[in-house]
Parts: structure tokens; C-alpha cells; sequence
């Protein structure tokens, strides 16, 4: 992580010279003027190659456009020199994501579904092949070629979901695809070192237990119909994720730390449904099709699996939130704290409005537990700050 200091109280202390103070600052200023530059740009490049894609509506011009588009990018960054690399990366990104989208809009609109979806899948798999080829191969493009692998992914990925409404009665085919998803996105935020891909791992990876969000009438909802095993899902990716943290190099750390941090958010939100409304574990494998065949079935599966109710749920979450706090401040984790600080607060007022509003013993018991929790805390840090002034 990086580090929080008060760069003028050291400077004060003697600790820091005003010139690294100096230096201190202005790298901290060129990252941030960088990240507006890069959030701006790919806006930008998002919507001239969508716009374009649609005021175009001609598969003819759509393409040829595109290829001149990145052609120009091209050139310009093998030719031109580095003051100009922005302009090409800009140029060569709308170019392909005409390509690409064009491409995938025109196949899914045009052809039977299945055509559709083989040729998307067949296509971008050979896109992402051909251009991981190209990025290891060259250096002034590869930024503009690692695109072009993720733009291929994106068709690849298209083509697979589309595919699956086809192999619908099977159990095993949808966790499969969304486990390919995930091993997919995992293996190209690593080999191109983008950290944003690893993150968006997440999504199928939940999606294997059919975790994720909806849009209902206005509003956008999270559900995870299996919270428990959704969290004991989630607990193995953490677990494993910090374990690549402490043991691996720092490219792999730096993928494993982000998917750390996205784990343990949807872990918190099945958390927080499960606090909500309990759960019955393995309810919603459960043949809904005939609510009377449904209700027997329900009955039958309550009296030999594992019951949770949403006040067990609510006390077990903010143990684990404890634990991870502690954790998370001794390991200097901050991606982690501070997701644990945000999901402690939202624990706090789902449960003072839902569960607790008329239970005042609950937070005379919780908050004085709080103290020598906090207290049992601090005396594990202040242990093994011990131990390691002792082993320096």
C-alpha cells in the first residue's frame, strides 16, 4: 500500500530534508495530474468510438474508418516521437474499439445466435492471441496493443455469454463460463499488469453462485441467493489472495491485493443480505417452477441443512469485521481497512433500523463489548511491534 505521512511534521522532526519533502510532493501531484489525464482521455475515446459505431450505421464505413483511425495510431507511434504517443494511443484506441464494437454489434444483430456467438468466440480469442503475440514483441505500441488483447477479450467474452442461453438446461455449463470468465480476466490483468481487469474478475467469479445486481423499477438492487456459501466463496479468494500478497513477487501482489479488496466487498454484501434475511443454505437450488412442489421441498431441506438467522448472521458479521480491522491495521493493509471502516458503518445503521431499533440492551451489550475488543487490539499490535524492534 502506500503510505500516509505528514511530510512537513518530518521535515520539522528532521527526518525528511526539505528536498525530498519537495520531491515527495510533486511526485504525488504528477500522479494525480496523471489519473485526470487517463480518466479523461479514455472517456473520451469510449464515446468517439461508440458515437462513431452509431452515426455511421454502415458496416462499410464503420470499418474502413476504423482501420484508418488505427492505422494513424500506428504510425504515429512507431514514427513519431514521445510528445505525440498520447495523440496515437488516442487515435489507435477509437480505431479498434470501432473494430471491435462495430463488429460485435453487427454479428449479434444480423446472424442466428449461435453463428454469433461461435464466431465471436473463435474471433476474439484470435485477436487476443495475435496481439499478446505483438505486446511481447514491441515497445512503442504496447500500450495501444494491450488494448487491442483487452478489445479482443471483450468480443471472446460477448461471444461466450451469448452462447449460453443455448446450453440453458444445463447445470454445470453457466458456473463453468463464468469460472472461464474469471481465470480469463485474472490471467490478462496479470499479463499486462492492469489491475482494473483483476478487478472486474470479480463479477463472474460471484456469478458462479449467481451473485450480482439488478435494475427493478428504478431501482438497483444486489442479491446473492446463496449468501452463505457466496461468503465461504469469497473467505477462499481472500484467503488465498493475501497469501499470493505475503509470498509472491510484486507483480502478482499487486493483482492478488486488488482482488483481495474486490472479494472481501462482495463477501460484506452477502454479509449484509444475510443479516437482512437469514439464510437457508442450498435454498435456491431448489426447483421453483411449482410453489406447492417449491414449499414441500423447502420444508424438507429446513430440517437437515444449516439455518442462519439474520440476527446469528448480524453478530457473526461484526465479529469478522473486528478481525479484519485488526488485521488489516497490522499488515498495513489500507484497501482493506478501509473497505472494512465503510462496511462497519453500513453494518451500524442497516442493524439500528432493521434489527435493533427497539432493542436498546443490544447496544448497551454491543458497546461495551466494543471496549475490550478495541483494547484486546491494540495489545496484539503493541506485541508484535515488540517483537520486531526486538528482531531489529
Amino acid at each position: 500500500m502506500h503510505y500516509l505521512v505528514d511530510t512537513e511534521a518530518l521535515q520539522a522532526e528532521g527526518k525528511l530534508t526539505p528536498d525530498v519533502v519537495a520531491l515527495i510532493k510533486e511526485r504525488s501531484r504528477a500522479a494525480m495530474v496523471a489519473l485526470g489525464v487517463n480518466t479523461v482521455l479514455a472517456g473520451g475515446i469510449a464515446a468517439s468510438a461508440g458515437g462513431f459505431i452509431f452515426w455511421l450505421a454502415d458496416t462499410l464505413a464503420v470499418a474502413v474508418t476504423g482501420s484508418i483511425f488505427l492505422a494513424i495510431g500506428l504510425l504515429i507511434l512507431m514514427k513519431a516521437g514521445p510528445l505525440y504517443h498520447m495523440l496515437g494511443n488516442a487515435a489507435g484506441l477509437i480505431g479498434g474499439g470501432m473494430l471491435a464494437g462495430g463488429a460485435t454489434l453487427k454479428l449479434l444483430d444480423l446472424a442466428p445466435l449461435d453463428v454469433a456467438a461461435s464466431v465471436l468466440l473463435i474471433a476474439g480469442g484470435g485477436v487476443v492471441l495475435a496481439a499478446l503475440w505483438f505486446y511481447r514483441r514491441t515497445i512503442n505500441a504496447r500500450f495501444l496493443i494491450g488494448a487491442i488483447v483487452l478489445l479482443g477479450a471483450g468480443m471472446h467474452l460477448v461471444g461466450l455469454y451469448a452462447g449460453l442461453p443455448l446450453f440453458a438446461a444445463s447445470t454445470v455449463a453457466v458456473p463453468a463460463a463464468h469460472l472461464y470468465a474469471t481465470v480469463l480476466l485474472l490471467a490478462l490483468g496479470y499479463l499486462l499488469d492492469f489491475r482494473l481487469i483483476t478487478a472486474l474478475a470479480i463479477m463472474p467469479f460471484a456469478q458462479m453462485l449467481d451473485t450480482s445486481t439488478g435494475y427493478f423499477h428504478a431501482m438497483y438492487v444486489f442479491y446473492s441467493p446463496e449468501p452463505t456459501l457466496s461468503i465461504l466463496q469469497m473467505t477462499l479468494a481472500l484467503v488465498v489472495a493475501l497469501w499470493l500478497v505475503q509470498n509472491r513477487g510484486a507483480r502478482i501482489g499487486r493483482q492478488a491485493g486488488v482482488f483481495a479488496i474486490m472479494a472481501f466487498i462482495v463477501g460484506n454484501l452477502c454479509f449484509l443480505v444475510g443479516s437482512l434475511w437469514g439464510d437457508v443454505v442450498g435454498q435456491s437450488f431448489l426447483d421453483q417452477a411449482n410453489w406447492d412442489n417449491y414449499e414441500t421441498a423447502l420444508t424438507a431441506l429446513r430440517a437437515k441443512t444449516l439455518v442462519i438467522s439474520s440476527g446469528v448472521y448480524s453478530v457473526i458479521w461484526a465479529l469478522a469485521l473486528a478481525a479484519m480491522a485488526a488485521y488489516a491495521a497490522y499488515r498495513m493493509r489500507r484497501g482493506l481497512f478501509n473497505a472494512t471502516l465503510t462496511f462497519a458503518a453500513i453494518h451500524f445503521y442497516t442493524q439500528m433500523f432493521e434489527s435493533f431499533a427497539d432493542e436498546p440492551l443490544a447496544y448497551v451489550i454491543g458497546g461495551l463489548a466494543a471496549v475490550p475488543l478495541a483494547w484486546g487490539i491494540w495489545r496484539v499490535n503493541e506485541h508484535f511491534r515488540a517483537r520486531q524492534a526486538a528482531a531489529q
